[in-house]
């Protein structure tokens, strides 16, 4: 079974997708899950629940939180986690039965902060990450011996799907990972468009448009 692990709604601060629209898109391209991740809340993975009526589709309902170490992603959870530092955070997630995945951990991580000890996945491939942070992600998995898995780490809508894991039908446990596409150049400067308008921060836009404009110029 395909599932896209890291996906995020407009209960993020730099998405504006619709829960809706997510299943409808996820299920024309074959998936067959998908991980619902906000930043900091459940809300959206709970909302995209609640709206999916096929019985062979499944929602898995998590959050994105930013801790003292980094981004730790909580997944088979219902309740909102209310720390920040990591070890808090793990211990939250799975006290709800949950899971914890370390994310794109070669992106704005400490990972002398990590309890490896407390992960139970690594994010080996994200579409929005370099091939180069994506690499190291599995050699930092092989070298603790953590299961894989990948997302598309989607903000807008046609990222959903650019990176697969699958999942044993018998067990429901990662069984391999797969890139189909990697994130656009601008994708992610127009999540944070999305993220200055949300919050009134013009200095964002200001800033995305020279990063957008050194993409574009240097052909990266």
């Amino acid at each position: 079974m395909r599932y896209d692990f890291h996906i995020h709604t407009h209960h993020s601060y730099d998405s504006m997708m619709k829960p809706a629209k997510i299943l409808q898109i996820a299920k024309k391209k074959g998936l067959n899950g998908v991980v619902i991740c906000d930043h900091n809340t459940v809300a959206g993975g709970l909302e995209t629940k609640a709206l999916n009526t096929d019985p062979n589709f499944e929602v898995i309902v998590g959050a994105e939180i930013r801790t003292t170490a980094g981004d730790i992603t909580g997944i088979h959870i219902s309740e909102e986690i209310k720390s920040r530092e990591f070890a808090a955070v793990c211990d939250e997630i799975h006290a709800q039965g949950g899971q914890t995945i370390l994310v794109h951990p070669y992106v704005d991580h400490d990972l002398s902060l990590v309890d490896f000890d407390k992960i139970d996945y690594i994010e080996v491939i994200n579409a929005r990450a370099s091939d180069v942070n994506n690499e190291l992600a599995i050699i930092l998995a092989q070298k603790y011996g953590k299961p894989m898995v990948a997302g598309s780490d989607a903000h807008l809508y046609d990222e959903i799907g650019n990176a697969e894991t699958d999942i044993e039908y018998e067990s429901h446990t990662p069984i391999g990972t797969r890139k189909l596409k990697s994130a656009r150049k601008y994708d992610q400067t127009l999540s944070q468009y999305i993220k200055a308008y949300k919050m009134g921060k013009p200095m964002i836009i200001i800033q995305s448009t020279i990063f957008l404009i050194k993409r574009l110029l240097s052909g990266k």
